[in-house]
């Protein structure tokens, strides 16, 4: 594992308005060198419900194209969200692209019924982990948040299956206080780093939402707080020593070790032609 300059973009997303998105996101990132960059859900559209924003997943054109070449000009991955359209209907689709030009993805499994994404979105079944400079890294969709049995970690082989866990989100402001102590249980019961992003301002359903990503450590604390309600980019390094030492003291994922974490269906590099 290398040391990993991890990037969030909490972002003002404009409603279902890609080209405004994605130009304002080239502004915020104009310079940005960095190994890992998070840009909230649905990263040009808000969590919108309008399928027919959904595009192929085509790394020709469109928004997957756009996440390609915006990590080739960052030199580091992105990894967000998009509608994609399926031969068998849209998913809220999780999008890792790296600087070599390469896309794996992460079909979202928890669809959120209070909104009406059950509705229009298929639900994932697989779990996606890929490997970047030496880190596993498990990839997961905001209401996913909600399902710790989603990413169970344990020792295979005396490894564990990942080391840092993403979440890319337009999770609400009158529940922010779930988003705040669901992040800190998922990096504590899993002895890992957990990243998240979530978008600010207020969408086309009139709901607000204040941000509050953030970087947590194995241990419950907070190495990268962001200000609340405040659009911008935010950065910090994780030092693979601090995790490898943390495990090493306190080796509970040791009880975790059983037969089913040998059988767990893992969605890992699911290529542009998946």
């Amino acid at each position: 594992m290398l040391p990993l300059t991890i990037s969030l973009l909490q972002l003002d997303q404009v409603w279902e308005n890609k080209s405004l998105n994605q130009t304002r996101i080239s502004e915020l990132t104009q310079g940005l060198t960095t190994d890992l960059l998070l840009i909230p859900e649905m990263m040009d559209t808000g969590f919108s419900m309008n399928t027919q924003l959904a595009e192929p997943w085509d790394s020709s054109n469109g928004s997957l194209a756009f996440i390609l070449a915006l990590a080739q000009r960052i030199g580091g991955a992105v990894y967000t969200s998009l509608m994609v359209k399926t031969s068998t209907g849209c998913v809220n689709r999780g999008v890792w692209a790296t600087p070599d030009g390469e896309a794996s993805f992460y079909d979202k499994r928890k669809t959120f019924k209070l909104a009406g994404e059950d509705r229009h979105f298929l639900s994932g079944e697989s779990e996606a982990v890929v490997s970047y400079k030496g880190w596993k890294i498990n990839l997961q969709v905001c209401f996913d948040l909600r399902f710790p049995e989603l990413v169970r970690n344990a020792l295979i082989q005396g490894k564990p299956r990942y080391d840092l866990l993403l979440y890319v989100a337009n999770w609400p402001e009158k529940r922010i206080l779930h988003w705040d102590a669901l992040l800190r249980a998922r990096a504590i019961e899993n002895q890992c780093v957990v990243a998240a992003v979530n978008r600010v301002g207020v969408d086309g359903n009139q709901l607000h939402y204040s941000g509050n990503s953030s970087v947590i450590g194995m241990d419950g604390s907070e190495w990268l707080p962001t200000p609340k309600h405040q659009e911008g980019l935010f950065s910090t390094v994780l030092n693979p020593e601090e995790v490898i030492n943390y495990r090493q003291k306190l080796p509970f994922l040791e009880e975790n070790l059983d037969e089913s974490t040998n059988t767990l269906k893992l969605g890992v590099n699911k290529k542009l032609n998946s």
